[in-house]
């Protein structure tokens, strides 16, 4: 395992796993001068499908400086996103995979209890892990997704992915993004877009691009309106003996309502948040929601 801190403090993992490709992580060290940092559980930040660590930086950033209860924070790039190598198998572009890679990453950190933090295709991962390592998440935040995925958001992702482009500029990549996502998120604020494009593309020979391996999509691409999607109940419900808080963006087409209520009577203390004025998947840094997770996590020490 490859280890460097950067001028900002970030400590940058590159960790190789079973299969020789390197998976990179991005730590963010608890704020100094606490005597009880130790004992408090770490928090492990998973992204969206082909999203990647930038996009808990804001998040990060509050939770490892909080005045009261900073915690280690760290945020994974899966295999074929961000600074993690591509695979040169598309195949392996699965959740077991992406799982096994989680796993992997935290026996490198010597971290063997944590708290996660799931957006969309991270809390899919979540659904996973207690089968994988019964004892390593103690409680989960899921962001905008749960055992129901509603097809028609799943759609959705499929044509923007697919759609997404190159742009001359990061200010024309912001607005793509506004472009595209604006009406589902009216609560966002340019600089937020600005933010967003940062940590969604990369620049690579002057040209600004999305920042994950294009065989991603792929297998979306081959899903239609008639597609039964796998019934993810029963993992769920795995997730009942631990806390739990579940997000969810009020214009979402991937999480409904209906099935945030349905987790709330599998899990009588379900913690559920709708954020207004912010769709699929919505930012955690922004203060009407980073709040209430604060205040889950300092339930759990």
């Amino acid at each position: 395992m490859d280890r460097l801190r950067d001028k900002t403090g970030i400590i940058e993992h590159v960790i190789r796993v079973r299969d020789g490709l390197t998976i990179f992580a991005a730590e963010y060290p608890a704020a100094a001068g606490h005597a009880r940092d130790s004992a408090l559980l770490p928090v492990i930040c998973l992204p969206g499908l082909s999203r990647n660590s930038r996009d808990f930086h804001g998040f990060a950033k509050a939770v490892s400086s909080d005045p009261v209860k900073p915690r280690r924070i760290v945020c994974i790039d899966y295999r074929g996103r961000g600074r993690s190598a591509w695979d040169p198998d598309p195949s392996r572009y699965q959740l077991a995979v992406e799982a096994g890679d989680v796993l992997e990453v935290c026996s490198a950190l010597d971290i063997d209890a944590a708290i996660f933090v799931g957006t969309s295709r991270g809390g899919l991962i979540l659904h996973l892990l207690p089968g994988m390592a019964l004892d390593l998440s103690r409680a989960n935040i899921l962001n905008d997704i749960g055992p129901v995925i509603e097809i028609d958001g799943l759609l959705a992702i499929a044509r923007y992915l697919n759609a997404e482009g190159r742009y001359p500029s990061w200010r024309a990549a912001a607005t793509a993004l506004k472009m595209l996502h604006g009406p589902a998120f009216p609560a966002l604020q340019p600089s937020d877009w600005d933010e967003m494009a940062r940590s969604l593309f990369r620049e690579a020979d002057g040209v600004i691009r999305p920042d994950f391996d294009p065989a991603l999509v792929a297998p979306l691409l081959e899903l239609s309106a008639e597609t039964r999607l796998a019934d993810l109940w029963p993992l769920f419900d795995r997730l009942r003996d631990r806390p739990l808080m579940v997000i969810r963006g009020e214009t979402s087409t991937l999480l409904s309502g209906e099935t945030v209520a349905a987790m709330g009577r599998r899990h009588p203390a379900l913690h559920a948040l709708t954020v207004a004025g912010q769709g699929h998947a919505p930012l955690l840094h922004l203060p009407d929601v980073i709040g209430p997770i604060k205040a889950f996590l300092a339930t759990l020490d």
